[in-house]
């Protein structure tokens, strides 16, 4: 069965468009969350985001993504982790 899911870089992209009209070519594996406007509260929507649309959850001993490759890095990882175990 295919899981319904959007790609971690749309949902990222998506995220930083609608809460802070980031234009998406700025949304790059190696451009920091800090310069597309992201702090700490909107790091933490983010990552609830993610949580809830794709039906993964964040631990805090992940350590806080710097840049966007970072934090595509972890959801891909936990969605890998997610695939893996039949979730």
């Amino acid at each position: 069965m295919a899981l319904n899911r959007m790609d971690s870089t749309e949902l990222i992209r998506t995220f930083l468009r609608d809460r802070l009209g980031v234009e998406a070519d700025r949304v790059t594996d190696g451009a920091t969350l800090a310069d597309l406007g992201v702090d700490s509260l909107m790091l933490a929507e983010l990552m609830f985001e993610a949580e809830d649309r794709l039906g993964i959850s964040i631990n805090a001993d992940e350590g806080i993504p710097q840049t966007v490759g970072e934090m595509r890095a972890v959801i891909d990882r936990l969605l890998a982790d997610k695939a893996g175990s039949g979730d």
